[in-house]
């Protein structure tokens, strides 16, 4: 017989991500709707060891869903990486009567879900909340498609100042230990160069391109760069400025520009299906998986398969960028 779930809480772990809001109002929502009491846990899992919980009803999660960043805040804790802050967060749900959680975020907060839910039997369930879309599993993670938006926005209006300039720009985007950002935002922009930490770096050919394109007068160039980039813009910066002491190059970091914004359509409607899906997942006692979305169909992929897996790059988006950019 599968427990019922009574009372579940939902927070949001790790970086932020346009969109989590979102989630979360459909996880609070169709929790009511089946009868469910809902607690919001404040700032990931630091405020479940701190007891920073709080009952919310519908009218909590009201006007929220246009909002980028997390209403719930977040957070990355290190204390419940010791078994001493486990407990603390565990007996902090159990006074409540707390029997089940939603965990909007990325692997890291995946891996501490599932290690808590092994340890104490409380069923969790993993929404991908992160701009990097490095979860596999999951076509789309909440946050990327605004992410991707932001610097494809930014990026277009650096080209403009480029080509007023007939200067070479290296863009720098966000993605640690993915390259899906700069893969996506670098074909829409129409990137001569893309560097992802997926792929080795081979500064010797940038330079030799650059040369053959300063050869046929394409002074406009604009490379887009990955920040877990072997590399990363800056060094590459200075590679070809040694290398090519008459080309006038610029960096241009985009930073945590990326994390903020109102969520895009994409990101709010694949927020809402995956928090009401998260919901219906603990009702029918499908428990530790993570809720995602493939070929626009949910998937449910258990959150230690989840953790353990890469979204990976095809080969083939590197050769239509080599080819685009020719």
């Amino acid at each position: 017989m599968t427990k019922k779930v009574t009372k579940i809480g939902v927070l949001t772990s790790g970086g932020d991500a346009p969109g989590m809001n979102a989630a979360v109002r459909a996880v609070v929502r169709t929790g009511i709707y089946h009868g469910l009491e809902v607690y919001g846990v404040m700032r990931g899992y630091s405020g479940m060891i701190d007891d920073d919980i709080f009952r919310m009803e519908s009218r909590s999660v009201a006007n929220i869903i246009q909002r980028g960043g997390t209403i719930l805040k977040t957070a990355r804790s290190k204390e419940f990486n010791d078994a001493e802050g486990r407990k603390k967060a565990y007996d902090n749900l159990k006074k409540r009567g707390i029997d089940g959680l939603v965990v909007v975020g990325g692997d890291g907060s995946f891996r501490g879900a599932q290690r808590f839910s092994n340890e104490y039997d409380i069923p969790c369930i993993g929404i991908p909340g992160t701009i990097d879309k490095d979860i596999a599993g999951s076509d789309f993670t909440i946050g990327f498609d605004t992410a991707v938006n932001t610097a494809i926005e930014a990026i277009d209006k650096i080209r403009d100042t480029a080509d007023a300039h007939d200067r070479l720009f290296i863009v720098e985007v966000m993605g640690r230990d993915a390259g899906y950002i700069a893969l996506h935002s670098g074909i829409a922009t129409g990137a001569e160069n893309i560097f992802i930490p997926e792929t080795k770096t081979d500064i010797e050919e940038l330079v030799s391109s650059l040369m053959e394109k300063e050869k046929r007068s394409k002074l406009v160039n604009l490379v887009v760069v990955a920040e877990g980039d072997e590399f990363g813009a800056n060094e590459i910066a200075k590679v070809v400025k040694e290398r090519m002491p008459t080309l006038d190059a610029r960096v241009c970091i985009l930073g945590h520009i990326q994390r903020g914004g109102s969520p895009s359509c994409i990101d709010r409607v694949i927020a809402s299906r995956m928090g009401y899906h998260a919901v219906e997942c603990l009702m029918v006692g499908r428990h530790n998986v993570m809720v995602g979305i493939l070929n626009n169909k949910m998937n449910y992929i258990p959150l230690d398969k989840a953790v353990k897996a890469k979204q990976r790059i095809n080969p083939e988006w590197m050769k239509i960028v080599k080819i685009l950019a020719s």
